[in-house]
């Protein structure tokens, strides 16, 4: 097959590889020339995608993957054209779907008939259906079901470890007719590989959910159910240090039967997934209270944390505060919705001198962001560990000198490592 991937980040470079890796002929479009050429080169244009770089140097030289900044060159006599473009969320939970419009007008335009349109960006229910349908046969004067067929087929992936995710979980689809869902089925079996699941009533595979409407609600659904949970752990954990109880015993305790699937309490829920969704799912339903009482706790939760370094340290006015992580988790270059940004801003309402560490980011990057960057061994007052970077697990008062409180946000620790030093974690007094 001739593929189009529009939008070649984090998830649509790995999709666009795995496509052309089954042997298929792949033109990946994106707005960015950097980012363009980095692929023609066959070089990575960002790091910690495992297998990305392999793949990339072996599917480039052969032809069988190339990306470009023109829809012309990729999209006329396409047999299917997938779009992972961003789509953006306000704090009022309102989508900005400014990146999607435009890149759906652009497809539009350069629409040919026979082509399978496939919407992989995470969306508001009836979005498939009552924005893009009218938008493509619009722009291109083609008939959906006749001429062309639209679907939605959501990712289920995270950066990093994308094509092992992709092997590991079924691939939802909702078209707006069986034809169009038919056809869906047939491409993504024909572009992925999956392991054996026996643990599924209907196996692994692609699984056709019905209509859009239904695999658009099931993506908001799974990614809104771990916001409420970790929401709902974080509560726990409030409560529990209050009444000197561990909470990651009665967790433990709690999860030792199959009913309960209590997740873990933290600093801060980032990335692109499970803080944006539960707000698409709220523009959609604004009366869903459970899910926006959690959306809250969660926001809550950096501020929350700077208040126990407060118990622990004292008053932090002109205090040296390491912050521990600008990426919203460890091992991943990625800060969007990272819990970094509120820490430094409530260290810095009460009068600290927010510093910033991550071993993954360099001085002039963080400096990019407003932070002030932090040097292990330099001296400091106190830390808190807002990413869990492999590298923060062994460190020790000699890697923070001077520091006499520690809380870590992320449990990468022990109170055994910091001798002399003051250890909180979320959920024990």
């Amino acid at each position: 097959m001739k593929i189009a991937v529009i939008a070649l980040g984090k998830i649509g470079l790995p999709l666009a590889v795995q496509f052309a890796s089954k042997g298929h002929d792949v033109v990946g479009v994106d707005v960015n020339p950097t980012i363009v050429a980095a692929v023609n080169e066959g070089t990575e244009p960002f790091p910690g995608e495992a297998h990305l770089q392999e793949k990339l140097s072996e599917l480039v030289p052969a032809g069988k993957l190339r990306a470009t900044t023109e829809y012309s060159e990729a999209v006329p006599g396409a047999d299917a054209v997938v779009l992972v473009v961003p789509l953006f969320v306000d704090t009022e939970a309102k989508p900005d779907f400014g990146w999607m419009d435009a890149a759906t007008t652009e497809l539009a335009q350069h629409l040919t008939p026979g082509t399978l349109v496939s919407y992989e960006t995470t969306l508001p229910v009836g979005t498939t259906r009552d924005r893009w349908k009218p938008a493509l046969e619009a722009g291109s004067g083609l008939v959906e079901g006749t001429d062309f067929h639209l679907v939605f087929s959501p990712e289920r992936v995270l950066t990093g470890r994308v094509f092992e995710d992709l092997r590991k979980y079924p691939k939802l689809v909702g078209g707006l007719s069986p034809a169009g869902a038919k056809a869906a089925i047939d491409f993504y079996e024909a572009v992925l590989d999956f392991d054996d699941r026996p643990d599924l009533e209907r196996g692994n595979g692609v699984w056709d959910l019905g209509s859009a409407e239904a695999s658009e609600l099931a993506k908001l659904a799974e990614t809104t159910y771990r916001d409420v949970n970790i929401g709902l752990a974080n509560q726990f954990a409030r409560y529990a240090s209050t009444v000197n109880i561990d909470i990651y015993q009665v967790i433990d305790a709690s999860n030792s039967q199959p009913f309960s699937h209590i997740h873990q309490p933290g600093i801060a829920v980032g990335g692109h997934c499970i803080p944006v969704y539960p707000r698409l799912y709220l523009w959609n339903d604004p009366a869903a209270t459970v899910v926006r009482a959690a959306r809250e706790a969660n926001a809550g939760m950096p501020d929350y944390t700077i208040g126990l370094l407060e118990g622990a340290y004292g008053p932090l006015d002109r205090a040296r505060v390491v912050v521990l992580g600008a990426a919203y988790r460890g091992g991943v270059k990625e800060t969007a919705f990272s819990g970094v940004f509120a820490a430094v801003e409530s260290l810095a309402s009460r009068g600290a001198v927010p510093l910033v560490h991550d071993p993954m980011y360099t001085d002039e990057e963080l400096e990019k962001f407003g932070f002030t960057p932090y040097h292990l061994g330099e001296p400091a007052d106190a830390a808190v560990v807002q990413a869990d970077h492999a590298e923060y697990v062994n460190l020790s008062p000699a890697d923070l000198p001077g520091i006499t409180a520690f809380i870590d946000g992320r449990r990468v620790s022990s109170a055994d490592r910091w001798h002399g030093v003051t250890y909180r974690v979320i959920g024990k007094a």
